[in-house]
């Protein structure tokens, strides 16, 4: 039996086909990956999350938040990727190929979901730490009640900062000044796991 010949795709030939497509995807190294859609809680997670850092971004002039459909782009190992929250505290820089996608991002969110967790914790992190800006990456359960905050020390290592897993605790980002209450992360959610299921606003 003959092996099926891997179709490689250049930079901008996934840039060309992605500005066609009705659904997203990654791109790494000659791949592209289509992006699953989100399960309910994942979603309203999200969702709870873009409208807590927004209020309190409102207050700073310095720093934006993005929702899941803004890109980025990682020079240093070519992933294009739409992280479900992007802020960045400096001015904008995008990618020379593509004017959409960000390079410079601050912070990153990713609520991860069962299909989702391995990757988000291993190898998408790895590719993370190689945007120079980034100080701060969250991780968000959908499938628990659970969030940590992974912060970059002065010296390029990476190190547990903030993790809660009550829905009473909160999670704390360093580089917004932000606290984040998970019962605020969390409303409106079905926890399958624990039986919890929060109200709506």
């Amino acid at each position: 039996m003959s092996a099926i010949a891997q179709t490689m795709y250049s930079e901008d030939d996934y840039l060309l086909l992605e500005a066609k497509a009705s659904y997203k995807s990654e791109y790494f190294r000659g791949e592209i990956f289509m992006m699953a859609g989100g399960t309910p809680n994942h979603n309203r997670i999200k969702e709870n999350l873009s409208g807590e850092i927004h209020a309190i971004l409102k207050k700073r002039n310095s720093c934006r938040s993005y929702s899941s459909d803004q890109r980025i782009y990682i020079p240093e190992n070519s992933l294009y990727t739409y992280p479900d929250l992007v802020v960045v505290c400096n001015p904008n820089k995008y990618s020379e190929r593509d004017k959409n996608a960000i390079t410079n991002p601050t912070v990153i969110v990713e609520v991860i979901s069962e299909s989702s967790a391995a990757y988000d914790r291993g190898d998408k992190f790895r590719l993370y730490r190689d945007i120079k800006t980034l100080q701060e990456y969250v991780i968000v359960n959908s499938l628990n009640v659970g969030a940590e905050v992974y912060c970059r020390t002065d010296d390029g290592h990476w190190l547990l900062a903030s993790d809660a897993y009550k829905l009473t605790d909160s999670i704390y980002i360093q580089s917004l000044e932000a606290s984040l209450l998970l019962s605020d992360l969390y409303l409106g959610t079905e926890n399958v796991l624990e039986g919890l299921t929060m109200p709506e606003e």
